[in-house]
């Protein structure tokens, strides 16, 4: 019952980062999230913690790629 709150009150906080997700959303899907987690085995919590590493490298790859790097400006000359 207690990880289910704590689940619920971290899904709620998470969802303020993601746009498509509202905070009784998150509230939801953190509750219902620690039950299945709880069934994984410890491979599998593993592969997914790796998945996740990845993943969010990958992102940030991309995004400091296709942002200027700092102090540069752009101006236009006329």
């Amino acid at each position: 019952m207690i990880g289910k709150i704590i689940g619920a009150m971290v899904g709620a906080r998470a969802a303020q980062n993601v746009r498509s997700i509202e905070g009784p959303g998150g509230a939801v899907l953190g509750a219902l999230a620690v039950p299945i987690i709880s069934r994984l085995r410890l491979p599998t919590l593993l592969a997914l913690g790796a998945g996740g590493y990845l993943v969010k490298k990958f992102a940030d790859k991309e995004k400091a790629a296709t942002t200027p790097p700092p102090g540069t400006r752009t101006t236009s000359s006329v």
